[in-house]
């Protein structure tokens, strides 16, 4: 995309054992705060993170945030006690340790081997905020409403943004194992809405990782962004409200794994089939999805959003199989729930930030591509929708069901495509949508950079990715 951005300069990185505190006395309490634990590790980490906002020819926004901290756990069966603190001291620690020891009691447990090391690295370890000039960044945000507005005289606003950030994490165990991660991330939003007749519909694109800002911000990375927020903007214009009722259904390839992401990927995660509430809970082994659906987690694509290094208790993230030709072959995994189900860890403990506690979490969550031509997913389709962009969502763990809008769809007769539909909707269930898998194109993407994902309050980012699928009897909410 660019050329690669220099590393984070020596002085300038995170050694908390060498400005904030002495590493021996930090392993003494950690210790003595997890003696009869099962598990436990004190999170360290600093974060810096910039975004410039510019609206309707204006700057809206430029803020610049910076915290650090450290939170402090220990484990003891299915319990955890935490504590965590912004105030980086000797006397904050021990305070943090004496409310985690809460949580082990009298102790007895057995402590759980380290987690494995590694010497992958999955990107680079430089600082994308310092990548580019702060007025080159407000030139690069002008220049694209400028060109936004040259291009069509329909465009009414642009919304643009460039945001940067840099974690920097250490992990101490109580066995004295010390592991580090320098984690970037850059990100480019657009968004544009147009006017004609009076009517007026909007379009968004943007993407990013764990790359270096300005290969984002040159002309020809963010000029094809533009152009797309503005293609979708156009096709709205012309859209008819959408049908209702159940139809089949073509998901287009990338993004649309969002639906996958929500519908599936939550119900995979090790917490949830622990305490058996979610639908694929007991299903170990057995056939959940339709021949030839293939789902993985994959936590080790270099540069991609979703990616870590390492999670966030210190193991190797991996490419973990969930299911494979249909059949449900393993769950995502933090050192906790993994021990507790006596499976293996997978390097999915993840956390927003040191003020919370890591738990299972998806990476970059897809399904592996088919052998059919995409074309004729929607050719062999006698009434249905093509869904080719998506926006928000919400899904039911326990039941699995799910909403989804879309943001790009198309009617379908006899398999020609036919006039552009809003107000859809796509209402069903994981469980159900995978069996009814019709189709699997070779078309297999991820998405640009754009995911994040909640789950209990805390948020991270994440990938997602699927080829073409043709999926039978969704319901469709629209226009009876």
């Amino acid at each position: 995309m660019s050329a690669p951005a220099h590393p984070l300069p020596e002085a300038d990185r995170f050694r908390p054992f060498e400005t904030a505190l002495d590493r021996d006395a930090a392993l003494a309490t950690l210790r003595e705060a997890t003696q009869g634990a099962d598990d436990g590790e004190l999170f360290l980490e600093r974060r810096r993170s910039e975004s410039l906002v510019l609206d309707d020819g204006r700057i809206r926004n430029a803020a610049y945030d910076a915290a650090e901290g450290f939170g402090l756990r220990a484990v003891r069966g299915d319990v955890a006690g935490y504590a965590h603190s912004s105030e980086m001291t000797e006397s904050a620690l021990k305070r943090a340790a004496a409310t985690a020891r809460l949580a082990v009691g009298a102790g007895g447990g057995t402590m759980a081997p380290p987690p494995k090391g590694t010497n992958t690295r999955l990107y680079g370890d430089f600082d994308p905020i310092t990548d580019a000039s702060f007025a080159a960044k407000i030139e690069t945000l002008r220049a694209i409403d400028d060109f936004l507005r040259g291009l069509d005289a329909r465009v009414v606003q642009v919304t643009a943004s460039l945001a940067a950030s840099i974690q920097e994490v250490a992990i101490l165990r109580p066995e004295g194992g010390l592991v580090s991660d320098i984690r970037p991330m850059a990100r480019i939003s657009i968004a544009v809405i147009v006017e004609r007749d009076g009517r007026r519909e909007s379009g968004h694109y943007g993407g990013g990782g764990r790359i270096n800002l300005s290969g984002l911000m040159e002309p020809a990375h963010w000029q094809p962004v533009a152009r797309e927020a503005l293609r979708v903007a156009l096709v709205n214009l012309d859209a008819v409200p959408a049908p209702a009722g159940a139809l089949d259904v073509v998901l287009g390839p990338g993004w649309p794994g969002i639906l996958l992401h929500e519908a599936v990927g939550h119900g995979l995660e090790g917490d949830f089939n622990r305490k058996k509430t979610s639908a694929f809970a007991g299903l170990m082994g057995r056939q959940v999805a339709a021949k030839g659906v293939t789902v993985l987690d994959d936590g080790t694509i270099p540069d991609r959003r979703g990616s870590i290094t390492v999670d966030d208790e210190g193991t190797p993230s991996g490419r973990n199989v969930l299911i494979e030709d249909g059949v449900l072959v393993g769950y995502m995994q933090d050192r906790q729930n993994a021990r507790l189900m006596g499976v293996d860890v997978t390097g999915n403990g993840r956390r927003e930030s040191y003020a919370h506690t890591p738990m299972p979490r998806m990476t970059n969550t897809y399904m592996l591509g088919g052998d059919t031509d995409p074309a004729s997913l929607v050719a062999d389709m006698k009434d249905g929708i093509w869904a080719v962009g998506f926006g928000g969502g919400q899904v039911d763990i326990t039941s699995g069901k799910f909403v989804f809008s879309c943001t790009e769809a198309y009617r379908v007769r006899d398999g020609k495509i036919g006039e552009p539909v809003k107000g859809a909707t796509l209402i069903g269930d994981g469980p159900t949508a995978l069996n009814n898998v019709h189709g699997i194109g070779n078309d297999m993407a991820l998405d640009p950079g754009i995911g994040n994902c909640g789950k209990a309050g805390q948020w991270v980012p994440v990938g997602v990715g699927q080829p073409s699928l043709k999926i039978g009897g969704l319901t469709v909410g629209g226009v009876a």
